[in-house]
């Protein structure tokens, strides 16, 4: 009997780590392990686990990433479980020359504790930043935006909230979304902050990357998130640097609907500071093809009002016990749907995206 399609999204992090780790053993996978120091909801020790399925003598690597943006693993970690599953997936990728590489949780504080964030408050796809003592890109939209967005009191008043609308109608819909999302390094308190240094969890993924991928000759990359788009949707956005060259590849690989962010054609917002990038400084003798499969949930404005209310909640330690469960399954339902439908939609685009990719790699020169 085939297993429902979501029997593979876990419960909680923590049920989600012992089944990757189990998971692994299963398949004689060689498994590490990159902990964090900070410690998850249940008390639990936070890690990013990292699992290699194939050849040991493979020249090309399928990355697989989960919980970027924690509360997103619950997607992630269900794809990955899902391809664990998958004996004629990967067969196809041993036949390939291919191996797997999945991380599990690269921000696993963010999954335990249902935030986007990090410990520290910081969105790891904004952090991958120089940090060297230039200038970090500027967001001014986003300071005059901050004090409403993070208002005194939770839920947000009336007139809080027709302050928004103002700035709305006023600035437009699309400048609003750039101003809240594009990334901003000036309130360590605030909506997707980048950070002004790296963090824990991306460091341990430089080394992740230096440890187990920097050998390939060629890489791809799926990193898996949630949010974006029509519900039950994966835009595949292309995660790289400014190359039309790699550009061409990814859609040669993908399809001729991969969006480009700096092209305007993504649901996504243009950024900087992207996860991804990482490939370019750790594996620089790879030639990496890199996508973010974003899968739809709910519309933007209840994203924000999501992540508004979270970031309340971490300002708040005090805040009632019914306020503080209201907040989290929002934050949850936000960037995840525990729906039949829904897990049935995310699994197929995952599995034919791997399956791309596979092909994709193993024509790779």
């Amino acid at each position: 009997m085939m297993p429902s399609s979501t029997s593979y999204f876990p419960r909680s992090y923590a049920d989600s780590r012992a089944r990757f780790l189990a998971e692994a053993e299963r398949l004689g996978a060689p498994a590490h392990s990159y902990a964090i120091d900070a410690l998850g909801s249940e008390g639990e020790a936070l890690a990013t686990d990292v699992a290699l399925i194939g050849a040991p003598d493979a020249q090309r690597l399928l990355i697989m990433t989960s919980a970027t943006h924690g509360v997103e693993g619950f997607c992630g970690a269900g794809c990955q479980f899902s391809l664990m599953d998958d004996a004629a997936m990967l067969k196809r990728a041993r036949q390939a020359g291919v191996a797997l590489l999945l991380v599990h949780a690269v921000n696993p504080y963010g999954y335990s504790w249902i935030a986007r964030t990090d410990e520290g408050n910081v969105d790891l796809n904004r952090n991958a930043q120089p940090f060297d003592g230039q200038p970090l890109p500027e967001n001014p939209g986003y300071g005059e935006l901050h004090p409403l967005l993070l208002p005194p009191e939770w839920p947000p008043s009336d007139e809080n909230q027709r302050d928004l609308a103002r700035y709305v109608a006023q600035h437009g819909q699309a400048a609003f979304a750039q101003a809240v999302s594009r990334g901003q390094y000036t309130h360590a308190d605030g909506l997707f902050y980048g950070g002004d240094r790296p963090t824990a969890s991306l460091s341990n993924l430089r080394r992740i990357l230096e440890e187990h991928a920097s050998r390939y000759a060629h890489i791809g990359w799926i990193d898996v998130h949630t949010g974006l788009g029509p519900r039950g949707h994966g835009e595949k956005i292309y995660a790289g640097r400014r190359n039309d060259t790699e550009v061409a590849r990814a859609r040669q690989w993908w399809g001729a609907d991969v969006a480009v962010p700096y092209q305007g054609s993504s649901a996504s917002v243009d950024i900087t500071g992207h996860l991804a990038g990482l490939t370019y400084q750790a594996c620089p003798s790879s030639a990496p093809t890199l996508m973010a499969l974003e899968y739809g949930t709910v519309p933007f404005d209840d994203i924000v009002l999501a992540l508004r209310g979270r970031n309340w909640l971490r300002a708040h330690p005090e805040a009632p016990d019914a306020l503080r469960r209201d907040i989290l399954q929002t934050t949850q339902d936000a960037f995840y749907c525990h729906a039949y439908d829904w897990h049935g939609m995310v699994l197929a685009q995952s599995r034919v995206a791997v399956l791309q990719a596979l092909c994709g790699l193993q024509a790779s020169e």
